[in-house]
């Protein structure tokens, strides 16, 4: 089934040379069928690039689903331009009456700050607050997640020595809770990131369930117990040449950075890195969606405490 965007949204391009169903607002009305909303609150400096990323996982599923982008507006984008934003984007007080089936937090490059610091942290608390009440499931990334885990539960970041990146290997500590269902004893995923949480906090709160780990990368998902808050450390919804881009543009910013882990052949940049992940990334998505959101969400959800 398609997801619901807007009939000029750059994504749909991409989407369709994918054989992605997509379904305009205009076409979806004629059909009698209620989607899932699903709300996506972007923080990535390339915003059309994660668009289209996190679209392409939510649109390899059978159910229908409405998406509305958002972006914090006590921040200034610097990579995304204002008409796209304008266009394409609202903010919280657009929103905020509102209630969503489920809502994406993305990452954001801002690890290395204290979260006071980050120039919209209260305006992401309010959303984090907002969230308990307003959307039946949140899915946490990267950044997010632990943005996430210190405002619900007090758990604090730690830096790493030096950036984690690369695509690394992971096992699945319970292959019968709901989300990881379909996944192997192993799979792959990216991380790209200079902080961590540490699994023996996720382990010291109750109402957490630590899901998949990686010997060099650490906690990869951990879950509330009811599924109304998930939490992936790394970033499932990257494309083959991610991190490549990124490895590339810290390289011509004089970084110093080290070759990605485990991505490269050879640890030749100048090869194409194989797509070990897109399976484990469309499944991670898909489980969320259906055993998260469609099969748990009550009937009533959207319309309680509507004005």
């Amino acid at each position: 089934m398609p997801i619901r965007i807007q009939a000029d949204l750059p994504a749909i391009e991409a989407l369709e040379s994918e054989n992605i169903f997509v379904m305009t607002h205009e076409r979806a009305a004629g059909q009698d069928i209620r989607p899932l909303r699903i709300a996506i609150l972007n923080l990535m400096p390339n915003k059309v690039e994660t668009e289209t990323q996190l679209l392409r996982l939510l649109g390899n599923s059978p159910l229908q689903v409405d998406v509305e982008l958002l972006h914090p507006a006590t921040h200034i984008s610097k990579n995304t331009s204002p008409s796209h934003l304008n266009r394409f984007y609202k903010t919280f007080a657009d929103v905020r009456e509102k209630r969503f089936d489920g809502m994406i937090i993305t990452g954001a490059p801002v690890e290395k700050l204290p979260f006071a610091e980050v120039d919209y942290w209260p305006e992401m608390c309010e959303i984090l607050d907002w969230s308990r009440e307003n959307v039946y499931s949140t899915l946490y990334i990267c950044w997010a997640a632990q943005a996430g885990l210190y405002y619900h539960y007090g758990i604090e970041k730690h830096p790493l020595p030096q950036k984690l990146s690369g695509i690394f290997s992971h096992r699945v500590l319970n292959p019968y809770h709901p989300l990881m269902r379909g996944f192997d004893d192993n799979y792959f995923a990216p991380h790209s990131r200079y902080t961590q949480v540490l699994l023996e906090d996720i382990q010291a709160h109750r109402e957490l369930i630590p899901l998949a780990v990686s010997h060099l990368a650490g906690l990869h998902i951990a879950a509330q117990r009811g599924g109304r808050q998930i939490f992936v450390t790394g970033h499932a919804e990257y494309d083959r040449d991610t991190l490549a881009k990124e490895y590339f543009r810290d390289l011509n910013k004089g970084l110093d950075p080290q070759i990605p882990y485990n991505y490269f052949p050879d640890d030749d940049p100048a090869q194409t890195p194989p797509f070990t992940w897109r399976s484990n990334a469309h499944l991670l998505v898909s489980n969320w969606l259906n055993y998260y959101v469609y099969q748990q969400v009550p009937f009533d959800f959207l319309s309680e405490g509507q004005p």
